[in-house]
């Protein structure tokens, strides 16, 4: 994992955690936003390293080296964090934990629910597939990346830790993600959270798991997005994202 910062470090710290076979640089713009504010950290999550080759273990391994992180440079505080996809999952986990401490939570499209072996499996099979025809640079399989998962610009960056990136940690990631499910913790008093989520089908996940954080945490703000799908607001739009996650978090007088 590699950590990318940017801002004044005597402003609250932001972080901001991407999603699977995204590259940290997806939140280049919202750090651009958010910088007049806060302290905007980026972690690279393993597998996704562009500078060296690196394997993606289980989730709280990931928790593990984020909460070091933030021990070691800003006193275990993070009053934002927000977590894309994967990211949320690993977001709500740090959540969870309890290990360091956050004033506002923000989840986009966290599949925060169980998934059957089977869907699970054919998860696995289907990203390995687009892994391997990626590293191929096949063109039928980037047409199709860079209309519904990454937009264009961003592929340069996509490459160099797709082609070092092991079906070990693809179904390392699978399994995490599919085995991840909402843990009540008693303590979240004061702490607010936005879960947003598309309509579309690939958001079915994501919406059965805002409405399950709203049942555990009644302080929980839902914001459907009309016509989107999965992890398209932050991805292909994050003007807007950020001027609703922006709005939401002036809301929270943070």
């Amino acid at each position: 994992m590699e950590f990318h910062c940017f801002g004044d470090p005597q402003k609250p710290a932001m972080l901001l955690i991407h999603g699977l076979l995204n590259p940290w640089q997806i939140w280049e713009p919202h750090t651009h936003f958010f910088t007049d504010d806060y302290y905007v950290i980026v972690p690279a999550l393993d597998a996704h390293v562009a500078e060296h080759p690196s394997e993606f273990v289980s989730l709280d391994d990931e928790a593990v080296q984020i909460e070091q992180y933030l021990a070691d440079h800003c006193g275990r505080k993070a009053a934002v964090v927000c977590g894309l996809s994967m990211g949320g999952v690993i977001a709500n986990r740090l959540f969870e934990r309890g290990k360091i401490t956050m004033r506002c939570l923000v989840l986009d499209g966290a599949p925060l629910v169980r998934i059957p072996r089977f869907a699970e499996w054919m998860m696995t099979q289907s990203y390995c597939t687009i892994i391997h025809k990626m590293k191929q640079r096949d063109p039928k399989t980037i047409a199709s990346f860079q209309r519904d998962f990454l937009p264009e610009r961003f592929l340069p960056l996509f490459y160099p830790f797709a082609d070092t990136m092991t079906d070990e940690s693809i179904r390392n990631i699978l399994s995490a993600i599919g085995r991840s499910e909402i843990v009540p913790r008693s303590d979240h008093a004061g702490i607010r959270i936005l879960f947003l989520h598309g309509d579309a089908k690939n958001e079915m996940l994501s919406a059965k798991a805002a409405k399950l954080m709203c049942r555990h945490y009644p302080q929980t703000v839902v914001k459907s997005c009309p016509n989107m799908k999965h992890a398209e607001f932050a991805s292909l739009h994050p003007e807007e994202w950020c001027h609703d996650v922006g709005a939401f978090l002036r809301q929270s007088a943070l």
